[in-house]
């Protein structure tokens, strides 16, 4: 199993290298050269295993020789064994064909921990093997930051840092980023937006000479790991409910595109799916590029679903490159025209994306409304963002086939939205119960490439 770059003029790695490098030096994002898939009777026999066994059965294909049968085995059994529920992703009825997946039983209460906790434990194995060390770098809306922290806060060969709007994430998100006391970690809350972020963090990357010098390492969305964990809910859920002998659709709340894409991979694996709806807030760049291939960034308008708060989607570029036939040159050219403001999608790969996804989009006073309907019909309580993919969901129900809506935040990481809508304010599970009297450790630094660099230095060498 070999991994290519979006962009075509990176060296194809193994699932490893792949997975140490985060971004490729031409600035594209590895993929897998070709996509294994699973026969009708493999996704048969998925059901009624745990969750972990799904997993190994899902992602053991992509790893190639990095690790063992049963180093993998062990690594994914440490991933998931500080999850909350035993089902690790349960499903829950909210009506007739429509069903939650609830993804926040993790260790930070969102869909980050399927991904960060097994790359925490991936990175831990083959840098002890290797006896190397690295400094991760992430860009945050939210939750990566904190999954990230959690997943790696006291490993040795590890040092993280953590980008993240200044004053655009919930305080419960900040505090998870900010009050780990482990000396290898550090939040660093920059002035401006999460587009803000992500940018300083490629351009880290294509500092060839500081990338290199502290050995830097992805944990964002551009990491290729990270997608493919995720791959795995989308099999563990469609197979509960009578895959592969029937179809199942599913929506996602998504501003990077990473978790509508493992649903892409998880339909070209073999999972008959049936649609694929990327639900967006007011920030709905994604929804207006596939309804008219125009992808312009317009300014980010802060909301009530902030891990959405995104215009420059990094894995949309993923989905582009088969649209484009893989085409590296045509991608690397539409990136260079998102610099200088957007791109227009050609017809031939805007009708192959339609043909992929449906989308949809919900306002502010849509989102509230749906999490208030919701409580009252239900007495489901949803954070923000699961709240834009039930609204966008009810909206593409087909009484033939299930629909998944994928519940991305426990909502009491989303209190003031939740009360505001529903006049009740949910609390946070007992291991969280003091997160609001623990100590802060945050430094805030500009929008500044230099200066975010300068303070990483600092850091590692002491």
């Amino acid at each position: 199993m070999k991994y290519i770059s979006t962009r075509g003029a990176a060296p194809d790695l193994s699932f490893e290298q792949a997975m140490l490098t985060g971004l490729a030096r031409d600035g594209g994002l590895y993929v897998p050269d070709t996509i294994p898939t699973l026969s009708e009777g493999d996704i048969a026999a998925l059901a009624g295993l745990s969750y972990e066994e799904t997993a190994f059965r899902i992602m053991r294909p992509f790893l190639g020789d990095a690790f063992t049968d049963d180093e993998f085995r062990e690594i994914i059994a440490k991933a998931y064994d500080g999850f909350g529920h035993a089902a690790r992703a349960p499903l829950v009825q909210l009506a007739p064909g429509h069903f939650l997946l609830e993804l926040f039983h993790g260790p930070t209460l969102a869909f980050k921990d399927f991904a960060m906790q097994l790359i925490g434990q991936l990175f831990e194995a083959s840098l002890t093997r290797s006896g190397d060390r690295v400094t991760i770098v992430g860009a945050t809306s939210g939750d990566t930051g904190s999954a990230a922290i959690e997943a790696f806060k006291g490993l040795d060969a590890v040092d993280v840092f953590i980008l993240f709007p200044h004053g655009r994430v919930s305080e419960v998100q900040r505090r998870q980023m900010t009050t780990p006391s482990e000396a290898n970690v550090h939040a660093l809350s920059v002035t401006g937006h999460f587009d803000d972020c992500q940018a300083r963090v490629k351009d880290m990357f294509n500092d060839f000479d500081f990338r290199d010098e502290v050995r830097l390492a992805g944990v964002n969305s551009i990491n290729w790991a990270r997608v493919l964990a995720q791959v795995v809910y989308y099999f563990s859920s469609a197979v509960s409910l009578g895959a592969p002998q029937r179809k199942v659709s599913f929506t996602v709340p998504t501003g990077n595109f990473g978790d509508i894409f493992a649903g892409y991979i998880a339909r070209k694996m073999g999972l008959p799916i049936d649609k694929l709806v990327v639900a967006t807030n007011q920030n709905d760049i994604l929804h207006r590029c596939l309804s008219t291939g125009a992808y312009k960034p317009d300014g980010v308008i802060p909301s009530i679903s902030p891990s959405m708060d995104i215009q420059v989607s990094s894995n949309f570029e993923r989905v582009l490159f088969d649209a484009y036939g893989r085409d590296g040159k045509a991608v690397a050219q539409l990136m260079d025209e998102l610099k200088s403001g957007g791109f227009t999608v050609s017809q031939g790969a805007l009708q192959h994306l339609q043909d992929l996804f449906l989308s949809g989009r919900a306002s502010e006073e849509e989102t509230s409304a749906t999490i208030k309907r919701l409580r009252e019909t239900t007495g489901e309580l949803l954070c923000p963002h699961s709240a834009v993919g039930v609204k966008v969901a009810e909206e593409n129900l087909d009484p033939a086939v299930p629909m998944i809506t994928l519940a991305t935040a426990h909502p009491a990481k989303f209190p003031d939205a939740v009360e505001a809508a529903t006049g009740l304010r949910p609390g946070l599970p007992p291991r969280m119960a003091d997160l609001f009297d623990r100590d802060e450790r945050v430094t805030r630094v500009e929008n500044d490439l230099a200066e975010i660099e300068d303070f990483m230095r600092g850091k590692i060498a002491n």
